[in-house]
């Protein structure tokens, strides 16, 4: 196992990993979307007010409790409108390169809709840039952000799972409290919870995180409309004892949406969240 001190990791502008405070339970929290470190060489041709609507503003704070209950905290620092680590890093989007890409393409619908690593749109068409990126651009971007975070998530589970023989990997998200479908607007649940219809972790975890949430007075919806994404596919091998679990937090819940400022009420919103954490670092140290 590695020293408290060796969970502990702060790469400026990149991201901040923090160990549990006291006896550390095989459990990682993370929020890659919740960053508002905007790099100077991002060259975005909108306002930093438009891009911040990508951002999961605020998750790093509703769940900076976690290492009070014995579980390690990674949060990204960068904004996802920069690069998200939470696609796959052959998720390129050909049309916003200056240059044929020299590597592998992974094209995905989130890609094909100018979501994909390095976004090109932001709210819904708006381009992002007013000139093509090069791939020098997109590849600084990889090895300086994208690996990184991804290397010390990957890092922290492997310590979780090699201490204990089995690992939970929470991944943090918010989500907009409603969405369109054929122009119609659709209310969205308080908690969305997600493990890819079932192949990223456990059943009965799943169940008994939907069930605190209910008990928490939330409502829930498992894997719809957002059943987990790029780091819940890569960490979650359930049959080897590797579960991870992606929640969304309904953004109406603690913050106004538009104005991106929290609610009044933020801090007993939080305190919920504290309940949650709690309950889930209960669970796992009953499974240890």
């Amino acid at each position: 196992m590695l020293p408290l001190a060796d969970l502990n990791r702060h790469l400026p502008g990149v991201l901040l990993s923090r160990g549990p405070i006291g006896p550390a339970l095989p459990l990682v929290f993370d929020s890659p979307h919740s960053g508002r470190d905007y790099p100077e060489d991002f060259g975005h041709a909108v306002p930093v007010e438009l891009l911040r609507r990508a951002e999961d503003a605020f998750v790093d704070e509703l769940i900076e409790s976690a290492p009070v209950y014995g579980a390690t905290l990674l949060t990204a620092l960068f904004p996802r409108s920069y690069i998200d680590p939470n696609r796959h890093e052959h998720e390129i989007d050909p049309e916003m390169l200056d240059e044929p890409w020299p590597h592998p393409v992974l094209p995905s619908e989130k890609s094909e809709m100018g979501l994909g690593l390095v976004r090109r749109l932001i709210k819904g068409n708006v381009d992002i840039y007013n000139r093509p990126l090069s791939v020098d651009e997109i590849f600084a971007r990889i090895e300086g952000f994208h690996r990184p975070y991804m290397a010390e998530l990957e890092r922290l589970l492997d310590n979780a799972y090699e201490t204990h023989g089995i690992a939970w990997h929470i991944n943090c998200h918010s989500m907009r409290s409603a969405g369109r479908k054929r122009g119609q607007r659709i209310p969205r649940a308080d908690i969305v919870l997600g493990d890819r219809d079932g192949t990223s972790c456990g059943p009965t975890f799943i169940a008994f995180v939907a069930e605190v949430a209910r008990d928490l007075g939330y409502n829930v919806a498992l894997n719809d409309p957002f059943k987990g994404a790029e780091l819940v596919a890569r960490f979650g091998r359930p049959d080897e004892g590797r579960h991870s679990l992606q929640i969304e937090i309904n953004r109406a819940l603690y913050m106004d949406e538009d104005r991106i400022e929290k609610r009044a009420d933020f801090a007993a919103f939080k305190q919920g969240m504290d309940r949650l954490i709690g309950a889930i670092a209960d669970y796992v140290r009953a499974g240890i």
